[in-house]
């Protein structure tokens, strides 16, 4: 295993804050965006919280991104509204949203925001969480810049654009939905580059489109595969939500899509034109008592999941694990024991350290 520095969530937390007011962003959404990417970093999913950090400050340092971006809605009805996001943060941004969606959904019974020039938001599950502290069913995407072919494709077209959806339960944990729509993030490819370690088949092509397990190959010139890799394993399948995320986040807002989407990373290629501003995100929140008596809602949902759970085991397992349950136990562990950092990301932080003067260690 990788050597590992842990470090306390509340000492990442305020670094972050710091790194982005070093820039402008105003304190509180600094604040704002230090907690995105604690949530993260919390939950276990280490590929998008202050592992990000750096490319958040190259950008910043590039003016790529809108310090202080006015948010603007361009369109709206009781229940929808379009937001262009000033190229500000997706971390400021996408909170600010989703706020909109689920004051909408107070009103109207269910809102639904589609977002564009906007960046980075960081985990799609974070807004569903938001959503779920407020007894909403809450819906969360993002499109990103190309990273992965469509099926049968031997280039990148389609970004990894992320769903997640999140039901509330009343005793049990909720169910929490948080998927990529290719076969694995970006980041996962990332933190075998890190280890230096293999990633599994089905995930990524080379330059050539041929099927390839080293990380390399498919960073400099490759491509990752949708969700279920190729037809015969269901890839058709990822291709399409993928596809599905793209018109919601950007076609339905005037954001950039597909091939256009514009790099978050200053080494990733820039297209070559542009068909809208930024990149998107969609957002969703829904009322239950708008369809059904919540308490039965959450009822069902507790019975839903003890159903699940009651699944025998298949073998040489633990038996079936619930939407969240990963994260949720991550987020046990982390909150006490601190959030362990591969060296390589320990040390983009520091360089961070070294160039802002805010301390780390």
């Amino acid at each position: 295993m990788p050597e590992t520095i842990t470090y306390p969530t509340e000492r990442l937390r305020e670094f972050s804050q710091r790194t982005f007011m070093h820039f402008g962003v105003p304190a509180a959404d600094a604040r704002l965006a230090s907690e995105v990417l604690a949530a993260s970093d919390l939950r276990g999913i280490d590929s998008h919280g202050v592992a990000r950090l750096h490319t958040y400050f190259d950008m910043l340092d590039a003016g790529r991104i809108n310090p202080a971006p006015k948010l603007e809605i361009v369109r709206e009805s009781p229940s929808t509204a379009t937001v262009d996001g000033d190229n500000g943060l997706g971390l400021v941004v996408g909170p600010r949203a989703n706020e909109i969606a689920m004051e909408k959904a107070a009103g109207a019974g269910s809102g639904w925001v589609s977002v564009r020039n906007t960046n980075h938001y960081g985990i799609a599950g974070y807004y569903v969480l938001e959503a779920l502290e407020r007894d909403l069913i809450g819906w969360s995407m993002t499109n990103t810049t190309k990273l992965v072919a469509p099926l049968w494709g031997a280039a990148r077209m389609l970004g990894t654009n992320p769903i997640a959806i999140g039901f509330p339960g009343k005793e049990e944990p909720p169910v929490v939905i948080d998927l990529a729509t290719c076969a694995a993030a970006y980041g996962k490819i990332e933190i075998a580059k890190r280890k230096g370690e293999p990633v599994p088949a089905g995930w990524a092509i080379d330059g050539d489109g041929r099927a390839t397990a080293d990380p390399d190959a498919m960073v400099e010139g490759g491509a990752l595969l949708p969700l279920g890799s190729d037809r015969e394993r269901g890839g058709h399948k990822g291709y399409c939500l993928a596809v599905m995320v793209d018109f919601l986040c950007a076609v339905l807002s005037g954001a950039n899509w597909g091939p256009f989407t514009p790099p978050f990373a200053l080494r990733q290629e820039i297209p070559e034109r542009s068909v809208g501003k930024g990149i998107g995100h969609f957002f969703g929140a829904m009322r239950i008592d708008a369809f059904i008596d919540p308490d039965e809602f959450k009822a069902q949902t507790d019975e839903y999941v003890r159903t699940l759970r009651a699944t025998p085991p298949a073998p040489g397992t633990a038996g079936p694990l619930i939407p969240g349950d990963p994260e949720r136990e991550a987020e046990a562990t982390r909150t006490v024991e601190g959030v362990p950092l591969v060296l390589p990301v320990v040390e983009e932080l520091r360089d961070i350290s070294r160039r802002t003067g805010i301390p780390l260690d």
